[in-house]
């Protein structure tokens, strides 16, 4: 029996697939540290679950419109214009079932077969296999270490066919937590104007922010970029809620109208209790999203300052999200256990076994020889967690 060619060129995801075995190890007693999945370790909100409470309570469990409720999308309207001096209407969103669905939705609307889209490298997992489910090709423009992990242009215009349909950046950026200035943007979206791409910008990671760097959408900077840009959002990352599931896309209404589309045939609408807990995510009290921000930031300084304290580990001081990229090059050659370190997975795989530390092979993000960290989890876990990669380190 033949099976699907392009489901059989999907990769899966080394992210969840080192984070599962390092839970069950935790399941079966052993203590492991897990610096993997990107979610942040902090509740919910009590405003947002008794809001979702209430949406139960007052029979809001039906079918909705397959793009969303309308009391969301004006509450994600509301938002652009707070905080990004962005004007939408409500026919440019669609809600969806978290910001993954709006970034397949949005492959799916835009790409024809061969059709090529530009990704910085290292990348977040899933962006390349989503475009070749879309039958798009993803192309990499390598964003080195010493360029802060970011597009150059020397890197840009060498990836550049006459197959180059969009152009796809993530500020914050997972896995490297880098965040694009204002000047920074402005180059991007001059090289899109320049070819006629489609901006793809992932903006989930929005409120986590350090050191005061003042925050800027592509789409804010001219008409031009607000016209070619699909904006990637939700609701996961802010407030805690990886869970319910509701991400949201904002643009031109064109696309988000066959993303609606498309949605209403394979999906159809994001669950209804959780878009109304959603509202209230987004209009409610922001002071849990700045309690969180601010001990990530804790975090953040901690895992810096000790690993580039190792001779044989290195790390860059990331402007925002939550996760560090560890170069681990130094440690390539060693034998540790009976096994020989040559790669990412090489590193961690040994490190799981030997010291109980659970990180994300670069492999994964296209990158072999750095590991990522995520520091969404408790300073007491981290604190453990980094004497342990430590000592593993001097071996």
């Amino acid at each position: 029996m033949i099976f699907s060619k392009k489901a059989e060129q999907i990769s899966p995801s080394i992210t969840l697939d080192i984070t599962s075995r390092a839970k069950e190890m935790k399941a079966d007693g052993i203590d492991v540290i897990i610096f993997g999945a990107g979610e942040p370790d902090f509740d919910t909100h009590e405003n947002i679950q008794n809001a979702a409470i209430e949406a139960i309570r007052g029979g809001c469990t039906k079918y909705t419109k397959a793009s969303g409720i309308d009391e969301l999308k004006t509450a994600i309207c509301e938002k652009f214009r707070r905080d990004n001096n962005l004007i939408y209407n409500k026919s440019q969103i669609i809600i969806s079932t978290g910001a993954k669905q709006c970034i397949a939705n949005v492959f799916q609307s835009i790409l024809n077969p061969g059709d090529e889209v530009i990704l910085s490298k290292p990348y977040w997992v899933s962006y390349p296999e989503l475009i070749k489910l879309s039958d798009g090709v993803p192309v990499y423009a390598a964003a080195n270490e010493e360029n802060d992990f970011k597009y150059t242009s020397e890197a840009l215009n060498e990836v550049l066919t006459p197959k180059t349909k969009a152009i796809l950046i993530n500020s914050p950026n997972n896995p490297v937590g880098a965040v694009y200035s204002r000047s920074e943007l402005l180059f991007i979206a001059n090289f899109a104007k320049a070819n006629d791409l489609i901006i793809i910008s992932d903006e989930i990671y929005e409120k986590f922010i350090y050191d005061d760097f003042k925050y800027t959408s592509i789409a804010n900077l001219n008409n031009d970029s607000y016209n070619r840009t699909i904006i990637i959002h939700g609701v996961s990352k802010t407030y805690s809620m990886t869970g319910w599931r509701i991400g949201y896309a904002a643009g031109n209404e064109k696309i988000i109208k066959l993303m609606s589309n498309i949605q209403s045939h394979t999906t159809a609408n994001p669950n209804s209790i959780a878009q109304y807990a959603a509202v209230e995510a987004l209009n409610g009290n922001q002071t849990s999203v700045k309690l969180m921000v601010k001990e990530f930031k804790i975090r953040r300084d901690y895992i810096v300052k000790k690993i580039n304290t190792s001779s044989t580990l290195s790390c860059t001081k990331p402007t925002g999200a939550f996760y560090i990229m560890v170069n681990i090059s130094k440690m390539f050659g060693k034998i540790i256990d009976g096994t020989k370190i040559n790669n990412s997975i090489d590193f961690a795989k040994v490190l799981l076994n030997k010291e109980k530390v659970a990180v994300i092979p670069g492999d994964g993000f296209g990158v072999s020889n750095y590991v990522r960290l995520s520091y969404a989890t408790s300073m007491e876990n981290i604190k453990e967690g980094i004497k342990r990669l430590m000592d593993f380190s001097q071996y």
